[in-house]
């Protein structure tokens, strides 16, 4: 449990990447504040902004969790086209009517030129280097902050939430900050104390999306989730973070308890047509617990979605330490905070929702792309 804490609630405040100074700028007489942003770079960014665009894989989530979604002024067309499966997007969808500022989409740079016309005060984006965000603020004259989520589909990076502190410092919204620690850290210990002393249930997960949607054999060792709920992932001896396996592996561990991201239920499905005798030869599908989960690896990781799986997982391994949780009602309460809106329905509607998978019958409406 201590490793969970680690993994996925340990929010510190990196003073590094507080505001580290003050002044007035020198061409037009504005406040400014210098701050370091997660690549260690120093940036001005004004006193007081307005007018903000978050591009890259999970920037934009990171904004509207700080409640400053009425200031961003442009989204990258991935927003647009991809508007299912992730909560934030979902909630607010007068995002996706903004103007665009690019393709999207991991590795791809946005519009200069859009994003110009735009006149934002700050650029928000994730996962490029040094030299990328020093081009793209030359090129626009715009203050770029690098933030980060840390290792892709894990929640043991100090360097998310640093972010999200920097981010809630430059838009005024520190409060929200604190808060978004404080909310998050109340789950943790509820987590951690339902699940303290239990026997852990073997569990594996399949499905999870990795640059893309993936079957039964996409996997993650170190998964936080079962790590919250004290689960055994006969994956987490593979080492840690996403593994592909050799379906044959499934075999041989016989997990009491499998759990698909549905994210990659329809590719898992697919291939339940195909060769129905591996999954018959699972025990856990004999046996009824075989689980859908709700996808969180879905451009970056989708937080609230976690931690909701987190809830299912544990009513599903530990009913009577979960008896008074209904795993839905918990869902909207976390994404309800998170995104200001319950969504639970309607990811539900998209991917199927928390319950039992019926191999032989099982629909999905979405899955994730398979390259985005």
């Amino acid at each position: 449990m201590r490793k969970f804490i680690a993994l996925i609630l340990i929010f510190v405040v990196v003073l590094a990447s507080g505001c580290t100074g003050s002044g007035a700028n020198s061409e037009n007489g504005n406040a400014t504040l210098t701050v370091t942003d997660a690549l260690g770079r120093s940036v001005e960014v004004p006193k007081n902004v307005e007018r903000v665009i978050a591009v890259g894989p999970g920037a934009l989530r990171l904004i509207v969790y700080l409640n400053a979604s009425d200031m961003v002024v442009g989204v990258e067309d991935f927003e647009k086209r991809y508007s299912f499966g992730r909560p934030y997007i979902m909630a607010h969808p007068e995002l996706k009517d903004l103007p665009s500022v690019g393709p999207g989409g991991p590795g791809k740079l946005p519009d200069f030129e859009a994003i110009v016309k735009l006149r934002p005060d700050v650029i928000f984006i994730t996962y490029v280097d040094g030299k990328t965000a020093d081009e793209i603020e030359e090129k626009t004259g715009i203050p770029v902050v690098v933030l980060s989520y840390g290792s892709l589909g894990t929640f043991d990076d100090e360097e998310l939430f640093a972010s999200i502190e920097l981010a809630g410092r430059i838009l005024g919204r520190e409060e929200r900050a604190r808060d978004i620690t404080e909310f998050i850290k109340s789950i943790q210990e509820d987590l951690m104390n339902r699940t303290k002393g239990v026997e852990p249930k073997r569990v594996y997960v399949g499905g999870i999306g990795y640059k893309g949607a993936h079957g039964i054999e996409s996997t993650e060792a170190g998964y936080p989730p079962f790590r919250a709920v004290n689960a055994e992932n006969v994956a987490d001896e593979l080492g840690e973070g996403h593994k592909s396996i050799d379906k044959e592996m499934l075999l041989e561990w016989q997990p009491d308890y499998i759990f698909i991201d549905e994210g990659g239920l329809k590719l898992v499905l697919y291939d339940y047509s195909r060769n129905p005798d591996f999954y018959g030869s699972l025990r856990a599908v004999k046996e009824g617990n075989l689980y859908g989960l709700l996808p969180y690896n879905f451009y970056t990781t989708n937080i609230g979605t976690a931690l909701a799986d987190a809830y299912f997982i544990g009513k599903v391994l530990y009913p009577e330490r979960f008896r008074d949780v209904d795993p839905e009602e918990k869902a909207d309460e976390i994404y309800t905070f998170l995104v200001g809106k319950p969504v639970y329905e309607a990811m539900k509607e998209q991917f199927g929702g928390f319950g039992r998978i019926d191999l032989s019958n099982g629909t999905v409406k979405y899955s994730l792309p398979t390259s985005p």
